[in-house]
């Protein structure tokens, strides 16, 4: 690790949008690593970011600007004028989303001729970007620009997931580089008690506990989870499938819980996950996509069986990128920490969760190889390192 105060002065403006998770965890964290090697840094974001993750707690500074979740016009243009004026004297600029990025753009840069043509006249700018973008139609051309405007007009851009970095290569970025993007480390492990309390709680009883946890949203591929448990609840006994989590799909999603009695109950947000972890017997992500999520390290520390899609990042973090898709599920403990599934197959996540479920032995070994793949995962620190050196690159070259 570089020295604890190598950032010295350096004036770091960071930009996000509407957040309700992971990214909003990822800027607070890294906030408060660059303030702690004496940077000065500035959040840029809609109140409600600073309401939920506290950006100002970190020693950073925040900056309220109103940056919607989907393209508005005048609130847009709003916005481009007030990052305009707190990001005048930025030594760099690193915005996080795509919409953050492209008003970031907007923000610093003089058109040049040509189509979607910019010269930076601000800071040098980096854009993580942290979602693809799942979505057709109108909304996908939208986008599709946005796309265009951050690979034209960062000096940089960071990917979360080689999809992503591929993308942006293909638009033509100058600059296409790999986000680290670590789950905070957990302030305190679970106790040996906390297993028995949560699963009283549940009323599981001697039922195994499959757990997902996420945003109830598009992207997670819920329906999926929810085909996968009417086959499930034919097993002696059921499972009970545990949702935590809440989001705009609540009542669609207990609508068909309950129209057709599957063994699933929403819980809503949680705050105790790492103890839902403990409790459970086997952890499910049914994304359609993801980059690095969280939740994904947050089980492999918790050393819990991972049944997940093949999706995005995914593999590599669970070791299998560099498996074929034709590969076996699993090649053992010192390979893959996860049975991996094509998304949106249900009849193929049930079966992998069931293997588990059937195999005591291949649950302890994934449970065994989840603990050794998240000892080789990246953490805050270097996330942090990561930047750090990136944004010295960046102003030492512009000077």
């Amino acid at each position: 690790m570089a020295d604890d105060r190598d950032l010295d002065g350096l004036r770091v403006a960071i930009v996000l949008g509407t957040s309700a998770g992971g990214v909003g965890r990822h800027v607070r964290s890294v906030a408060a690593g660059l303030a702690g090697r004496g940077a000065r840094v500035l959040v840029c974001g809609p109140a409600a970011t600073e309401e939920q993750f506290g950006f100002s707690g970190t020693g950073a500074r925040f900056a309220e600007v109103d940056l919607a979740d989907r393209p508005r016009p005048v609130n847009d243009a709003k916005a481009v004028r007030r990052l305009r004026a707190l990001l005048r004297g930025a030594d760099v600029v690193h915005a996080h989303g795509l919409r953050a990025g492209a008003l970031a753009v907007a923000a610093g840069a003089r058109v040049a001729p040509g189509p979607l043509r910019f010269s930076r006249g601000g800071p040098p700018l980096v854009v993580t970007l942290h979602n693809a973008v799942i979505t057709g139609g109108r909304t996908a051309a939208v986008y599709g620009a946005l796309e265009r405007v951050v690979a034209r007009g960062a000096t940089r851009v960071l990917g979360v997931s080689p999809d992503l970095e591929e993308r942006m290569r293909s638009l033509g970025a100058r600059s296409v580089g790999h986000a680290v993007v670590p789950a905070p480390a957990p302030r305190t492990q679970p106790g040996p008690a906390v297993r028995a309390d949560l699963r009283a709680e549940l009323g599981v009883g001697e039922r195994p506990l499959i757990l997902t946890v996420a945003r109830l949203a598009e992207q997670k591929g819920l329906p999926t989870l929810l085909d996968a448990a009417a086959v499930w609840a034919a097993r002696t006994p059921p499972p009970l499938v545990a949702l935590a989590g809440d989001g705009p799909l609540e009542a669609g999603l207990l609508a068909r819980i309950e129209a057709e009695d599957l063994p699933v109950r929403l819980l809503g947000r949680r705050s105790d996950v790492p103890g839902l972890l403990a409790a459970c017997d086997v952890a499910v992500v049914p994304s359609v996509w993801e980059g690095q999520p969280l939740v994904v390290q947050e089980i492999l520390r918790a050393g819990r069986p991972l049944v997940a899609t093949r999706v995005g990042g995914i593999p590599g973090m669970v070791g299998a990128a560099e498996r074929p898709a034709g590969g076996s599920l699993l090649h053992g403990p010192e390979s893959d920490a996860a049975l991996l599934v094509p998304p949106g197959d249900g009849e193929a996540l049930e079966r992998a969760v069931s293997r588990v479920l059937d195999d005591p032995s291949l649950a302890a070994r994934l449970g065994s190889a989840a603990a050794e793949r998240a000892a080789l995962l990246p953490d805050e620190a270097d996330a942090v390192d990561q930047l750090a050196s990136m944004y010295r690159e960046l102003t030492d070259t512009r000077r």
